[in-house]
């Protein structure tokens, strides 16, 4: 199973959205990382085939999805950053109606419903409004709907956006659990989720695509660019300033902040850190600015 972008390109007027992007996905967890305006939502509409491309070939086992249609439609699952439902209606009915609307046949959705209501963990809020859950609850509704056809393509725009932490450990690791036999891009401003879970990730900026690695491979080449620099109060005002701050941690003694520099400060007491993958995305969005 694969799914391989070649050399699209997207404008919007003269405002180029995505430049000649080349991208191979198989099965397993893609993260999508990039600032606001960097052209992901663009690239997740023309996957999603509801944005015409304006250059380049979107592949499916190397077949383009405009030929294939509505076969590919039907091998693909998305939940979009925000999603419109009848607040009134129940959990059970909302997903028994966006099957209809999908094409499964009414039997066979309702076994489907009943499957996904037990593996999201909603089977017990089943007769509840929607408008009634809590911001956990109506994330893992919208992604038990992207799941109602058993999709080959799960693509699941900020998924944990606005969900307390045991919520959005529980999406995380149910994503997780079903990527084995998936192709699945997950777009998220969460970088903990893809760092805990994507087998590569793809860094998305000014609608070009300027990484795609594994997680391990990204931390490594930010390494020699993060620190650690112990400081008084009256000190860290300065170091604000100066260098682009990654995170701040109160000692009894002072501050703990952690840097993103080319050189090592030299008027400070610093240490080389560990980095983590908001370190690289400050470093590529924000260092970086080429």
């Amino acid at each position: 199973m694969e799914l391989k972008l070649q050399n699209i390109t997207k404008n919007y007027g003269e405002k180029v959205a995505l430049k000649d992007i080349n991208v191979q996905l198989e099965s397993g967890i893609y993260g999508l990382l990039g600032p606001n305006g960097a052209g992901k939502s663009t690239l997740i509409k023309l996957l999603t085939d509801n944005l015409k491309r304006q250059q380049g070939n979107i592949l499916y086992d190397g077949t383009d999805i405009l030929t294939l249609g509505k076969e590919y439609r039907n091998m693909l699952g998305y939940m979009p950053q925000q999603q419109g439902y009848y607040g009134d209606m129940p959990v059970g009915a909302f997903l028994m109606y966006m099957a209809c609307l999908k094409g499964i046949p009414k039997k066979k959705a309702k076994k489907r419903v009943d499957e996904l209501l037990q593996v999201v963990s909603l089977t017990d809020v089943r007769y509840k409004p929607v408008g009634k859950l809590s911001g956990g609850m109506k994330q893992r509704v919208l992604l038990a709907q992207a799941l109602l056809n058993d999709p080959k393509i799960l693509i699941l725009d900020e998924p944990t956006a606005g969900v307390d932490p045991q919520e959005r450990i529980k999406i995380r690791n149910f994503i997780s659990e079903i990527a084995e036999d998936k192709i699945i891009l997950l777009a998220t401003h969460i970088v903990s989720d893809v760092e805990a879970i994507a087998k590569e990730i793809l860094l998305l900026k000014n609608g070009q695509l300027i990484r795609q690695e594994k997680p391990y491979d990204l931390l490594e080449s930010v390494e020699p660019y993060v620190y650690e620099v112990a400081c008084q109060k009256e000190q860290l005002k300065n170091l604000q300033n100066k260098y682009l701050i990654s995170n701040i941690r109160h000692k009894e003694d002072g501050f703990l902040v952690k840097i993103i520099t080319d050189e090592m400060p030299k008027e400070y007491e610093c240490y080389e850190a560990e980095a983590n993958l908001e370190d690289v995305y400050l470093y590529y969005f924000e260092f970086r600015r080429n």
